[in-house]
C-alpha cells in the first residue's frame, strides 16, 4: 500500500466550515447513531466535507474529530487508509480518476491515462495551469463489462475511446460539463449489448398493490365439526390509489431517478402507482410513505435516504435547486 500524506502545509486552509444545508445534515447523520457511537459518522462527515471542498484538508481534520469527540489521529488514519479521500487540491472543475483495474486496462486504460497527461499534467494529482483539472489512476470502479472508464466527481463515463475523453476533458475545462451525459459513450444502454437486448425483452406487467379477486387462491372448506370455525373481521387496507396525491397528473414525467435512492425498478413501481413527478413525492405525508413502502416492499428507505426533501429541491429547482441544498449534483 502507498503512504498517503497531508498536503504541504503551504495549500493547508487555515479553518474548515460545513456550510448551513451541510451543518444541518452532519447533525442529523450523526444522530442516526446510539449514544456513544457517534464516531461511526467519520466516514460521512469526512465525504461530505469533500464534495463541499473537493478535497480533505488538515482543518477538516481537526474539526470533523471535534464534532465526533475523537482524537485526531484517528480521523486521520481514516482520511489517509481510504483512497476515496483526496488530501491534496483538485480541480476546481474535474478531477479525473482513470481506472487501470485489469479489464480497463486490457480495453485500454494507458492510452486514457496517457490523455491525462497531456491534456492536463505529466503528473497525478497535480493540478494543470488554470488549477481546473486534475487526475490520479484509481482501482476498480465498478464498471467493467464498460471498460475502459473514468470517473469524474460522483459519475462515471464509460466504454471510452481517447478521443473521446479529449472531448470529455475539453468540456470540463470550459465549465460545461453539464452538456456531457454520464455512462456508456458509445451508445448503448448501461451494460446492455452495443447491438441491443438480446433477453428480458418483455414489458413487465404493471405492479398493483393487491392481487384482483381472480387471482387470490381459493380457500379450503373446514369440514371437520371439532374445529370451531372463526369469522376474521374484515379490515380495510389504505392503498396509494385512495390518495388523490397518486393521481397520474398530466404532463411529460420527471426522472425520478435523480432522487438518490430511486432505480429503475423503483421508478417503474412508483409510475404503476401513478407517481410520476417530483412535487408528489415532495408532498409525501407519514401516512402517506406508509402506504408507498407497503407497495415497494423497501420499508424505511423513503425516510433514510430523505427522498421527500431531495423532491422537494428537485421540483422547486432542477439540478441548480438540489446543489445549493445538498452541495453535490443529483446522480
Amino acid at each position: 500500500m502507498s503512504v498517503r500524506r497531508l498536503a504541504d502545509e503551504t495549500v493547508q486552509p487555515a479553518n474548515f466550515a460545513f456550510s448551513k444545508e451541510n451543518t444541518a445534515w452532519v447533525k442529523k447523520r450523526i444522530a442516526l447513531y446510539p449514544e456513544g457511537r457517534q464516531q461511526s459518522a467519520v466516514i460521512p462527515l469526512l465525504m461530505r466535507a469533500q464534495e463541499q471542498d473537493g478535497w480533505v484538508t488538515r482543518a477538516t481534520i481537526e474539526s470533523v474529530a471535534d464534532m465526533l469527540d475523537m482524537p485526531f489521529i484517528r480521523v486521520l488514519e481514516v482520511a489517509t487508509f481510504y483512497t476515496q479521500f483526496q488530501l491534496q487540491p483538485v480541480g476546481t472543475r474535474a478531477h479525473v480518476q482513470v481506472c487501470g483495474t485489469t479489464p480497463c486496462m486490457l480495453r485500454g486504460a494507458e492510452d486514457l491515462r496517457s490523455v491525462c497527461q497531456k491534456k492536463i499534467h505529466q503528473h497525478a494529482h497535480q493540478l494543470n495551469e488554470e488549477g481546473t483539472l486534475s487526475w490520479e489512476e484509481v482501482e476498480c470502479l465498478g464498471a467493467c463489462v464498460n471498460a475502459p472508464m473514468v470517473a469524474i466527481g460522483p459519475d462515471t463515463y464509460e466504454d471510452l475511446t481517447p478521443a473521446r475523453l479529449e472531448k470529455i476533458i475539453d468540456a470540463f475545462e470550459k465549465g460545461a460539463g453539464d452538456t456531457i451525459t454520464p455512462g456508456p459513450q458509445n451508445g448503448r444502454i448501461f451494460s446492455a449489448p452495443i447491438s441491443g437486448l438480446t433477453t428480458l425483452t418483455e414489458t413487465p406487467a404493471p405492479i398493483r398493490a393487491k392481487p384482483a379477486a381472480s387471482e387470490q387462491p381459493a380457500k379450503k372448506k373446514v369440514t371437520s365439526t371439532k374445529i370451531a370455525r372463526v369469522k376474521e373481521p374484515t379490515v380495510k387496507v389504505a392503498r396509494p390509489g385512495d390518495s388523490a396525491l397518486f393521481k397520474t397528473p398530466a404532463g411529460t414525467p420527471d426522472d425520478l431517478k435523480l432522487i438518490s435512492g430511486v432505480g429503475p425498478v423503483l421508478e417503474s413501481k412508483l409510475n404503476a402507482l401513478g407517481i410520476t413527478k417530483f412535487a408528489q413525492v415532495a408532498g409525501f405525508k407519514k401516512a402517506d410513505i406508509s402506504r408507498v413502502d407497503d407497495v415497494l416492499n423497501f420499508r424505511g428507505r423513503i425516510e433514510r435516504d430523505e427522498w421527500v426533501s431531495q423532491a422537494k429541491a428537485l421540483a422547486k429547482g432542477g439540478a441548480a435547486e438540489y446543489l445549493r441544498v445538498f452541495g453535490k449534483k443529483p446522480r
